[in-house]
Parts: structure tokens; sequence; C-alpha cells
């Protein structure tokens, strides 16, 4: 099939990759006006490294990745650690694929390039669709500066205030979670001491916490700081939701001041401070209308809170892949497309909030429970704490 996908991220670029893979003939319309992505971490679990390798994109991707040795979580006041779960050599042996961290401009550009080898020229930059028309027999994207171009499925990957979605459901917009983002990268070799685990390290803390992670072989100490608060964007602001705005390192020291000097370095050594508002938007009753198909955040935005955000749309993308490529009628395949990942991605919504509120957690007593069972779990009975993420991790989409 001729298909056509608004989006040329994380996510439009894996199904560009997968479908590709699967014999047909696509094209990737980016609006950016050059393909890249701020600097950011990601972290990659078992389950989307298995994908990525599948797609072929490992081999470019590999020089640039770090595998941790473990996940933990530390007080974020004091650094004390509440438990730690090994993840190198464990995550292969248990889910089948090692459990990685990458800086999202590397994972960008390996995507990209693996596309070039298989599709010369079907990535398109400076076009962004906007609407879309259909009939029996094809689709319509309908772009910017008024091109129209016609498929057999249009592909929304088109991010969390996705136009292709509001075209199918009307006013459903998305809604501030009560959560603002901060995000640094910082050279390990600017913190000196307090340079940060070579772990995933989850540092929580009354109605905030923080994640430090490495990237490029540990050359780079990624940090995202999560506070509950009010929007400090106005719903009319442009970019408002985007990753790009600016804060300032005393803002953000009013938030995490008073912490660990792991977290206090990182910040005083960044040389910008950006913030983001975590915006959600409820599940949905489909993921598709006529020949139109939504994927990755236009589809299931969450919380990071479970590093899970890329992966979910790795897993949208292959199996968007698969359904169609079983045949039959390209409407029917969009159904079967959300049967199949319908649970799974609301489910990881669920769990990713619920995890935010555990780190959250407020009051000595509710700390004490929630960190004191997960404390001697990690300790006396790490076999509970890795059965929890058998069914995310362990998955075979």
């Amino acid at each position: 099939m001729k298909i056509i996908i608004a989006g040329g991220g994380i996510g439009g670029l894996c199904a560009a990759i997968a479908l590709t893979e699967g014999g047909h003939k696509v094209r990737v319309l980016e609006q950016a006006p050059e393909i890249g992505e701020v600097g950011a971490g990601v972290q990659i679990s078992s389950n989307g490294i298995k994908i990525l390798d599948k797609l072929g994109v490992m081999p470019g991707l590999e020089p640039a990745v770090f595998e941790p040795d473990a996940i933990e979580m530390r007080m974020g006041s004091t650094g004390r650690q509440v438990f730690s779960l090994r993840m190198k050599d464990v995550a292969t042996q248990r889910w089948g694929a090692r459990h990685l961290q990458v800086y999202r401009p590397d994972l960008i550009e390996a995507l990209r390039a693996r596309l070039e080898i298989l599709a010369p020229g079907a990535l398109t930059t400076g076009a962004q669709v906007t609407g879309y028309d259909q009939n029996a027999d094809q689709v319509t994207a309908q772009l910017t500066d008024g091109t129209e171009l016609s498929a057999d499925l249009l592909v929304a990957a088109d991010g969390v205030r996705s136009r292709l979605r509001n075209q199918m459901f009307g006013g459903d917009a998305p809604v501030y979670t009560g959560n603002t983002a901060w995000r640094a990268v910082v050279p390990a070799e600017c913190l000196g001491e307090f340079v940060p685990p070579p772990t995933g390290c989850i540092w929580a803390g009354e109605g905030k916490h923080a994640v430090t992670t490495r990237m490029r072989k540990g050359a780079l100490i990624n940090f995202v700081g999560i506070v509950e608060t009010e929007n400090p964007l106005h719903d009319d602001q442009p970019g408002r939701d985007g990753w790009r705005q600016a804060g300032t390192q005393a803002e953000a020291m009013r938030d995490f001041g008073n912490w660990s000097p792991v977290i206090t370095k990182i910040i005083q050594e960044a040389g910008n401070m950006f913030r983001w508002p975590l915006y959600g938007r409820a599940p949905l009753p489909r993921w598709s209308d006529g020949r139109v198909v939504l994927l990755g955040d236009a589809a299931h935005p969450m919380l990071p809170s479970m590093a899970q955000g890329a992966v979910a749309a790795f897993e949208d993308a292959v199996v968007l892949a698969r359904v169609l490529g079983q045949g039959g009628d390209v409407i029917a395949a969009g159904h079967r497309y959300f049967q199949t990942r319908i649970q799974r991605a609301t489910k990881v919504q669920e769990v990713s909030a619920a995890n935010l509120r555990l780190f959250h957690s407020q009051g000595s007593l509710m700390r004490g429970i929630s960190f004191g069972s997960a404390g001697l779990a990690g300790r006396f009975a790490p076999g509970l704490l890795y059965r929890r993420y058998d069914w995310l991790y362990g998955a075979e989409v």
C-alpha cells in the first residue's frame, strides 16, 4: 500500500521502518524544517530494544548507548537508597534484551539512517499535515501550503496535540496533568565527585521526583525533574507544551535546591534549563477513522514515570505493520490494530500515573509504607520486583 505518516519523530520514523519492511511504500511528512530532536535522555527497556533490533536499527544506535547497572530509587533530599534492582545481564537473561539509555538525538538519527537505507528519500521535512479527507478508495492528506497528497492509509504520529486526532474527535483537548518537567544535559566530567550512579536512578520526594541517566557510553548525564505545580505557561502561549521552553537555574533550584548535592550540582553545571508542562488525554474508544490511524502520543500520551513513551510507539508501529500484513480491508486492519493495542497501552498509562503518585508520596507515614515495602522486596526478595515487570519488559509484541 501507499502510506503517508504525519510526524517524523520517534514514533513516526519507527512506523515508517516497520511498514517499509512490510513491503509498503511510505512517505513521512515532518513539519520541522530539519529532522532532529532537542537534547534529552530516553530509557529503552527490553521490549523496545527487541523491536529496534528486529527492525535493524540497533547497529546504528549501538555506539551511543549506555547500559545501566540497575534501576534504583533514592530519597531526593538525602540520597539514601530505597532499593536497587540489577539490570545489567539480568534483563537479557530474563526478558530477552538489554535495558539501555540513549540520547534522543542519537535515537532519532539511528531511526532516520535506517529508514534512508530502506526507503531513500521517504522523509520530507518542512511539511505539516493539518487535516484529511477520504472516500471509499483513498485518503487525502492536507498540508499547510495547500498541497494535497493521496494514499491508502494515513498514520497520525503527530504528538499529544495531534491535529488529526482533533479532526477525528472534535473537542478532545489535551489536559494539563498538574506536573511540569525540568530537563538538562550535562557532561559527566563537570560533576566530579557528585556524578550520579551508573543506573536509572529515581530520586523521590514530596510532590516531586527526578530521574538521572547516562548517555553516549556514560559521557553525558541526563536530568529530568518532575514537579507538581500550576501550569507555568498560559494556554494560549505558543509552544506551551514544547520542549524548548527555557527556564532558569534559579527557578529549578527553588524546586530542588534542598536536595542531594548530586542533583543540585547538575542544575548548577547545566548551561541551559528547559521545562515543559506534561499534558495527557483520556483513553479513546477507537484509534482510527476509516483510512486514518493514530500512533504514539497521538493515541495514548503517558506520563514519563514508566519510561515507556517511546517504547509504546515502537510497539504501535510493529503491531500496525503486522495487522496490515495479514491482508484484508485496511479499515478492518485499523480496528484490529486498536483491539490488539488498547488494553496494554492503557495499562501502561495507568501504571505510569500510579508510579508518579508513589514517587511523590506526601507525609512520612505514606512514604514509610510505600518505600519501606519496596526496600524490603529489593533487598530480600528481588524476584518479586522482577516479576512485577515481566508483563511489560518480557512482551514479544
